[in-house]
């Protein structure tokens, strides 16, 4: 697998959603059936021993990534969403903006006692969101393998958010 091809193929736009924002666009890769393939067989040959129980995606370009690596390691998918998104009962966990605070929430019952969990987003920043998905975990007594992304911004030290939880992501810019 070309990480390097994987690399090379995110566009990079400049001043999106607002000037001074740099932003990563992973849409060439899943325009690409063999790229987007190798990407999750990428994260398939990372946790395919861990016996995952329950991926989390992140809202909302995680649940691209968690999906497939969900149904391809066999275990449950489970969203973490915006407030107001998930239509039964949820839990709800608050992280800081640059300006404000907004929250994430999973569903009561996509996590039980005990389940071996991953955390998977398309891009790792400043953190986050990762480290209020890691609370929700918490909060419903999962046990929590790990966090992955395709993306790290390395210059925004977001893993420094949840250390000492073990990530991994396969490209470091």
């Amino acid at each position: 697998m070309d990480i390097e091809h994987i690399k090379k193929s995110i566009r990079n736009v400049p001043d999106f959603p607002k000037p001074g924002i740099q932003f990563k666009d992973i849409t060439p890769i899943l325009q690409d059936p063999e790229l987007f393939g190798n990407v999750i067989d990428i994260f398939y040959d990372r946790y395919k021993s861990e016996k995952i129980d329950v991926i989390v995606g992140i809202e909302s370009r995680g649940f691209i990534f968690a999906a497939p690596l969900a149904l391809k390691l066999g275990c449950s998918l489970a969203i973490s969403r915006k407030p107001g998104k998930l239509p039964y009962e949820t839990v709800s966990e608050k992280y800081s903006l640059e300006y404000g605070v907004d929250a994430l929430e999973l569903h009561t019952d996509a996590i039980k006692e005990g389940d071996r969990v991953l955390i998977i987003d398309d891009l790792l920043a400043t953190g986050g969101t990762v480290k209020a998905s890691i609370e929700l975990v918490k909060k419903l007594k999962g046990e929590l393998i790990g966090c992955a992304f395709l993306i790290e911004l390395l210059d925004l030290n977001g893993a420094e958010l949840f250390h000492p939880i073990g990530y991994f992501s396969i490209i470091k810019i």
